[in-house]
Parts: C-alpha cells; structure tokens; sequence
C-alpha cells in the first residue's frame, strides 16, 4: 500500500481484557472511533502499543487484524524495537507477510550503539524489505540519537522516508528541512510540542492522546495546514495539560485512563506496569476531566474522512 507521510498517525495502545489476554473488541471500538475521526494512519506496538511487554505472536496477531480491521482505509505501520539486528529484521520480514504498510524503526534497544552500529542496525532493516520506514528518533527516552550526519549515511536507502521527531528539541524539525529539503518526511512525536512543530514544517503529528481525543488531535492538524492558526491554537490551548501526560513515563497508564474517560478505551494494562491509584489517580483525573468539562466546539469540517479542509493543504 502506497501512502504518504502526512496528517494524524495514532500510535494505538493495546488492549487488554481482564485476564491479560488481547482484547479485540476493545480495541476495534477504540480504532472505529479513530477512523471516524479521519485519521490518516495506524502505528502497532509502539510505546503506548506496550510494545516491551508483548510476545511475537500477540504482534503479529495485532497487525494481522489489524490490516483486516481497516481493510485499505488507511496505512497501519508496525513498530519494529529489537535488542539484535537479527531480530529486527526477521520482524521486517513478518509485518511484509502480516499485512503491514510500514514500519516505525527504532535503534537498537537496551545497548547504547554508537553512530556506526547504529547505522549499520537502520540500514540491515532497510535493506530486508520494501516497506517504506519511519525512523523513531528519542533520545530522550531511548538514549540514542539519529544524528543529521546519521540521516545524511541513510538517505541513499529510497525506503527510508520519514523521521518520528521526539527530540524535544521544537528546532530540530528546522535543522532536517535545511539539511535535506523534502528528503525525510517529518512526523513530530511530542504531543506537548505537536503544534509548534507543525507551525515549523512537521508533515504529520505521530500521536498519543489521538487515543482518547481522536476529533481534536485530526482538529488541530487540520487547522494548522489550512492556515488557521487561530482556530487550532484554541484548541491547543485547552488540549495543552491532557497532552502533557504524553511524556510522563507512565503514559501508558495515564492515556488508558483517558480513553476510559472518553469512553473509547481500557484501563488494563499488562505488569509491570499497573494502574494508577490514590493521590496520583485523582490528579490525573482532575487533569482529564477539566478538559472534558470545557471542551470546546470544533470548527466545522475540522474532522471526518471526508474533511472539508483537505483541499486546503
């Protein structure tokens, strides 16, 4: 499937039912919602997909439905986050065989590569398959960085084609278009930075509280592009606290519980993790239901499959 790197991209959580087993229903209500919303693609297994905790097989049974879930609608990507290079490219292999649109690529885990095996870690997944890739930049989180003079080495691979920006570092996006141009599509990975970043040139917002606020994340991607700055900015201003549970290291738990509180998700997550409880609960609960309490109205045509901005951008 062919499909270009803009607009709204998910990165979904995976669903659990009580007995720590995939919870299919669950998550189909979720993804129905998105999709109703006019997001423009999925990502599996991600950090809030709790990639770490899943086994190969739940993956591959994820992506299998997944692609049968949306039947074309729209591009679902699989997260590849492998300690061998081994690894990672058998699962290249499989998410071609499963169905998958893409891949999201992250650096070796565990194991601080330096440049070079870094490099080398990218381009052998690159090489495995024709897959288009998003390379999922975190230093932050993952303590390696693609580096531009990294990017210049894998800019000869043509399925190498876009960046997930979670550098937290808003200029970042501004040093890829003046190092590259257009080479490397640009998807911020920041939910408290999306707005910024798309102001700067980012060509999509790869998402995380999409899963509880699917309208108004498409909203402000939207309003941005066609150049209504003051509509999204309002949006975003009322968005700003729920989105900054996205970079808390408990967003999984965090963003579950707001799906709950939207009504279009789970709070099951798999141990380690556990649900928040106590004083912690209530203060993100209060976070969650402020916004909901002032929700605003979403201009018309802001969101949909069949928005009427997408002419404008």
């Amino acid at each position: 499937m062919k499909f270009t790197w803009k607009g709204v991209f998910p990165a979904v959580t995976t669903k659990f039912t009580d007995n720590d087993e995939l919870d299919f229903r669950a998550f189909d209500y979720n993804i129905s919602a998105q999709l109703e919303a006019g997001v423009d693609g999925l990502i599996l297994g991600g950090s809030l997909g709790e990639a770490s905790v899943l086994s190969d097989e739940e993956k591959f049974a994820l992506l299998k439905h997944t692609a049968r879930l949306v039947d074309g609608k729209v591009p679902v990507l699989l997260n590849i986050a492998e300690q061998a290079t081994k690894a990672a490219v058998a699962c290249a292999k499989k998410a071609l065989d499963y169905g998958a649109s893409g891949l999201m690529l992250l650096p070796p885990m565990r194991y601080k590569a330096d440049d070079q095996e870094t490099v080398a870690f990218l381009t052998a997944v690159a090489e495995s398959t024709p897959l288009p890739i998003m390379i999922y930049n975190n230093p932050v989180d993952y303590k390696i960085e693609v580096t531009l003079d990294m990017f210049e080495q894998l800019a000869k691979y043509d399925n190498i084609q876009a960046v997930k920006e979670s550098t937290r570092d808003v200029s970042n996006v501004t040093r890829m278009i003046n190092r590259f141009g257009g080479r490397f599509k640009i998807m911020t990975g920041v939910d408290p930075l999306a707005m910024e970043s798309l102001v700067m040139g980012a060509d999509g917002w790869v998402a995380g509280l999409v899963d509880a606020f699917p309208k108004e994340t498409v909203a402000i991607y939207r309003l941005v592009k066609a150049n209504r700055i003051s509509e999204a900015l309002t949006i975003y201003r009322w968005f700003l606290p729920v989105l900054e549970l996205d970079i808390h290291p408990k967003l999984v738990q965090y963003i579950k519980l707001a799906e709950v509180a939207t009504g279009i998700g789970t709070e099951h997550v798999r141990a380690p993790r556990l649900t928040i409880q106590g004083a912690e609960r209530e203060r993100v609960l209060k976070i969650i239901n402020d916004a909901l309490t002032a929700r605003p109205a979403l201009p018309e045509g802001s969101w949909g499959r069949l928005s009427q901005l997408e002419t404008a951008y």
